[in-house]
């Protein structure tokens, strides 16, 4: 007995050390593909969706215009239906967030994605028949729609994917998100080219596509578990969580996993789900909502909506010739998918923060370089191809890091109890971020001309610096593990996890499960 409590310490860091140990199994990767197909994919097929058939959408809005009215539209009218058009992406976003709270504690996690395909398929029939119908008005409800269905899958998703991964490889199956976010930005940028459905004949069809993804997800989530931490915690169903856990970890034995979120529920036990002024107020949580905010708005500050929303903007501005133009736009789409992959593949063992001060870092970088690049095109023939270098350093240093991991963080830094309501509030910030982005930059841009982009260069330097300072590192630690390292931040004392895993094991009086319990180590 001595002996093994002597190799105990060594056999736990070495499993720490070994994060590729976790198996990752079938249910637990078809959950984090279809749970992030239905939802993160169709979000970023919106972003970019809109760049290629924006000059058929516009003559719409024209003929429509002068079909109802007999007269044509002004300029600044049809300026004014199409910046409503994209920007109210960012509305419908934040009325999903808002809402969200309180669908994740009616429906559940698995349950409120389900729900959300209603929205995505509503709002490809309205974006698909917007034109047969000769009402622009459709379209725009369809975007607000779409919005909403993002709105709730960026707050839904990241939860799920959060509460059924293994801790070791939380961050990996957390940035399925960012991934499916660059593959949807990739397929909206192939399915606009003018060989595909970018014609003026077609362009409606882009958006019927939205209802596929929408479609898949439907088919499958049902045969996959809920989260395991939300049937045990919130909804008491401990048969329920011990076979989400089989599931999810593929192993029959998932006592140690149930007695740590027992841990985490008893801890919390007289919190239950608080509301967002209870999180507001509470100092136990106050450098982890801080960090949230602060990491969730650096996701749409430092710039990287401005390249997607104005993409072929700049690049005309940086010479490029109009018929290559889209091509040259599904290669950022491409480099974004990759640098998500690799991002993913390497996170659990470069770890969050180092990712995050890096991509920052090296935004802030490239967005000084095309500033220069940008100022002095006129000058030297072959500066734009060096301007177009920068805009994918730009998105390759994003997806590095910024573009996937403040999602997992607000997942991370946070227990259960608070989980709901950090995640509305990550998202309300996330949605006004955008909807600012997208509003201020042409003004930014005509003000500034080609120093627009140091805007941005501020924001990244002072998120790297916030994050180098304050976030700890959160790779391969359960969630009580993080609190207990913000505690110490937060001045506020917390329960070890030791002690509460204790009194859940000696309340059932079984103390060989006890030393059973401390000698295993959770995947959770």
């Amino acid at each position: 007995m001595e002996n093994s409590q002597k190799t105990e310490p060594s056999e736990n860091s070495n499993s720490v050390k070994n994060p590729a140990k976790q198996r990752v199994t079938p249910c637990l990767l078809g959950a984090a593909f279809f749970g992030s197909l239905g939802s993160s994919f169709l979000y970023g097929y919106n972003l970019s969706v809109v760049n290629s058939p924006a000059p058929y959408i516009k003559a719409f809005y024209n003929q429509t215009w002068l079909e109802r009215y007999n007269e044509p539209v002004s300029a600044e009218t049809v300026t004014f239906l199409w910046s409503i058009t994209v920007s109210i992406f960012a509305i419908g976003g934040l009325f999903g967030t808002l809402g969200v709270s309180w669908l994740i504690k009616a429906l559940g996690r698995k349950g409120t994605l389900l729900l959300n395909n209603i929205f995505a398929v509503a709002a490809a029939l309205l974006l698909t028949f917007g034109e047969k119908a000769r009402s622009f008005e459709m379209l725009i409800i369809g975007r607000f729609i779409m919005g909403v269905d993002s709105g709730i899958a960026l707050s839904a998703l990241p939860m799920y994917l959060g509460e059924i991964s293994p801790r070791k490889i939380r961050g990996s199956i957390g940035q399925f998100n960012s991934i499916l976010i660059c593959l949807g930005v990739f397929v909206g940028q192939v399915l606009g080219l003018p060989e595909l459905l970018g014609q003026e004949s077609r362009w409606n069809y882009l958006f019927t596509f939205l209802a596929l993804p929408a479609v898949l997800q439907l088919c499958v989530m049902p045969f996959l578990p809920e989260s395991p931490r939300y049937l045990l915690i919130e909804r008491r169903d401990e048969a329920a969580a011990e076979k989400a856990f089989q599931r999810f970890l593929g192993k029959e034995d998932v006592s140690v996993e149930l007695e740590e979120v027992h841990a985490e529920g008893r801890a919390q036990e007289t919190l239950h789900t608080v509301s967002i002024l209870q999180l507001l107020k509470s100092k136990a949580v106050r450098w982890q909502l801080i960090t949230v905010i602060v990491t969730m708005a650096s996701y749409q500050l430092c710039g990287l909506n401005a390249i997607w929303y104005y993409t072929n903007g700049i690049l005309q501005e940086a010479g490029f010739p109009e018929d290559i133009i889209p091509y040259i736009t599904l290669s950022t789409g491409g480099i974004e998918t990759f640098s998500a992959i690799i991002s993913g593949l390497v996170i659990e063992r470069i770890g969050r923060k180092p990712l995050l001060i890096f991509g920052f870092i090296a935004m802030a970088l490239f967005f000084s370089l095309l500033t220069i690049f940008l100022h002095f095109q006129s000058v030297v023939s072959w500066m734009p191809y060096l301007s177009y270098v920068c805009i994918l350093g730009v998105i390759a240093s994003f997806c590095s890091g910024p573009g996937g991991i403040p999602f997992i963080l607000t997942g991370e830094l946070f227990e259960q109890s608070y989980r709901p309501s950090a995640f509305m509030i990550a998202g309300i910030v996330n949605w006004l971020s955008n909807f600012a982005v997208g509003l201020l930059f042409p003004f930014i841009q005509e003000s500034l001309d080609s120093f627009a982009f140091m805007v941005f260069v501020g924001f990244c330097v002072v998120a790297s610096i916030y994050l180098f300072f304050i976030l700890p590192e959160t790779k391969g630690k359960t969630f009580m593990e993080i609190s207990q390292t913000f505690a110490k931040m937060n001045k506020v004392p917390i329960p070890s996890m030791n002690h509460e895993m204790k009194i859940v094991l000696c309340s059932d009086g079984e103390n060989t499960k006890e030393e059973h319990a401390f000698k295993m180590e959770s995947s959770f």
